[in-house]
């Protein structure tokens, strides 16, 4: 193991950082260590005041009128081609709508249609529940004797077969932070005749992706987690340039319509992408999750996703080795890969109690040190690298030594279960 490294080498690395300036553009408060940019991002601070405008101005002042003068109406396609190049997909292709859950929905719709004779999906036991739980409820839905084939990962591909209609994956494990290989992956299912789906849930703004090199049909993400468009924020749906004329969607609402403002009483699909909209767009998260875009994407421009990969990289190594230093008394099993090229930006453990794990993750956000817990016993850490520092995260591992060490999560006001946790 990589011995860790020294406060000194910490404060070393971060006065060399070519990142290091992105953190003023973020809102964190000064005494936390934010290690769950994986599940909610911090909010940049460019939001309050964009919105204000929005509410003011072009609410406020505007009205209806912003939906032309304002740009509101083009929001779903600007903030969506601002997104494709962080996946590797063409303007075009990229689409902002409703949530991850809604998403799915539409695109494993229209994937099955698009292999009427084939009634298997496959899956990872261990995927997102939504995901499993869309593919379930659209399996009762349509009622045509689909089946939802659910194998461990290393079982993937003796899974994809001439029987299989859709391969539906998320390529980052939200639990472990493992990483699935998008292209081989997509070879296999394309090679037996499937449609490709992927969730790029902990990908997308995490990781370089390149969906179009990797010949992907759709995919499906979210806006809050690395994207920093806050609580709820819009997701994204990438359809592939070649599907553009060829898909249907159930959700046909009217501004997936061809003309929505012709008010005719029959659908007629939008061009593309566009018909992946749905009902109107929630104009105000939009504007939040385009702030929140726009640096990731500046940041990416300036440096290449490859720069803050491996900053992140080098943040999840530092993390680990600085927790495990010296031995494991505590019993923490390490569940993310140490290969860079297998693994997301997060690290995780898992202790064999449960309720232990709970606790510490409780314990730590205390001392200002936020991650999360993820049942049955995964204490979850996720590393940006736009805004965190080698010395907040080689402080971050002290401080999990210490809670560890002094047993300070052995608290009834720690093992209390909290409705998110």
């Amino acid at each position: 193991m990589t011995p860790p490294l020294s406060a000194e080498q910490c404060r070393t690395l971060d006065s060399t950082d070519p990142v290091r300036h992105w953190r003023e553009s973020f809102e964190i408060p000064d005494s936390v260590i934010y290690l769950d940019g994986n599940s909610l991002g911090p909010m940049p601070r460019a939001t309050p005041a964009r919105l204000e405008q929005a509410i003011r101005q072009e609410w406020g002042q505007g009205l209806i009128r912003s939906w032309n003068t304002a740009g509101w109406v083009d929001k779903p396609a600007t903030v969506g081609a601002a997104i494709a190049p962080l996946i590797g997909a063409r303007a075009s292709e990229v689409v902002c709508a409703d949530s991850t859950s809604l998403n799915l929905f539409k695109v494993l719709a229209a994937a099955l249609n698009m292999r009427p004779a084939r009634k298997v999906i496959v899956s990872e036991i261990g995927n997102f529940p939504t995901d499993l739980y869309i593919a379930q409820g659209l399996s009762r839905l349509l009622d045509q004797g689909h089946e939802l084939r659910l194998v461990e990962r290393d079982a993937i591909p003796a899974a994809i077969d001439e029987s299989v209609a859709v391969v539906m994956l998320t390529q980052v494990d939200y639990r472990t932070g493992s990483r699935l290989d998008m292209a081989d992956l997509t070879r296999q299912a394309h090679d037996a005749g499937a449609v490709m789906i992927w969730d790029l849930a902990h990908s997308a703004g995490a990781i370089p992706v390149d969906l179009n090199a990797c010949h992907a049909d759709f995919a499906i993400g979210c806006g809050y987690k690395y994207l920093n468009g806050g609580p709820g924020a819009p997701a994204f749906v990438f359809v592939a340039e070649h599907h553009a004329e060829s898909f249907t969607q159930p959700l046909s609402g009217w501004m997936g319509h061809a003309a929505p403002f012709d008010f005719d009483p029959a659908y007629r699909p939008a061009p593309g992408i566009a018909r992946y909209l749905c009902g109107t767009p929630p104009m105000l998260s939009m504007i939040a999750l385009q702030c929140g875009v726009d640096i990731m994407a500046a940041a990416v421009r300036e440096h290449g996703m490859q720069v803050l990969h491996d900053k992140a990289c080098a943040l999840i190594d530092l993390f680990i080795n600085t927790v495990t230093a010296g031995g494991n008394p505590h019993g923490l099993t390490l569940l993310t890969p140490a290969a860079s090229h297998e693994r997301g930006s997060q690290a995780s453990f898992s202790l064999a109690d449960g309720d232990q794990a709970y606790a510490v993750v409780q314990a730590l956000i205390a001392r200002g040190v936020i991650g999360d817990f993820r049942a049955p016993n995964i204490l979850r850490f996720g590393f940006a690298p736009l805004y965190l520092s080698y010395t907040e995260v080689h402080q971050a591992a002290l401080t999990m030594r210490e809670v560890l060490d002094e047993r300070s999560w052995d608290s009834p006001s720690f093992l209390t279960r909290q409705a998110v946790t």
